[in-house]
């Protein structure tokens, strides 16, 4: 009963946040301010993301095969490769370091 009560505030609110992002006035979202920050912020968020789930087992700091998946894509996307290579990149390199015993 727990896990659905925990679904329905989620999904409360969620809408709520939706809500209030609909209720906000247009000459804010217009400010230069807001416009930058809208798009910065999944920029940054994405990047906390990527560096927890690469860097972080639990609460502590690890250096594994992911590492060399993530710098293989970093690498990949300073060589302008395609989205699917430089996933692909990412995956393989991954792969073999697993493979190899790292």
């Amino acid at each position: 009963m727990n896990v659905w009560i925990a679904i329905g505030l989620t999904a409360a609110g969620c809408y709520l946040v939706k809500l209030a992002g609909l209720l906000v006035p247009a000459d804010t979202l217009e400010r230069p301010l807001v416009r930058r920050l809208a798009a910065l912020l999944p920029v940054a968020l994405l990047a906390a993301l990527t560096a927890q789930q690469t860097f972080a087992v639990g609460s502590t700091l690890t250096v594994d095969a992911r590492v060399a998946g993530v710098a293989a894509a970093a690498l990949a996307l300073v060589l302008r490769a395609p989205f699917l290579v430089v996933v692909g990149a990412a995956v393989a390199v991954t792969a073999v370091v697993r493979a190899l015993g790292g």
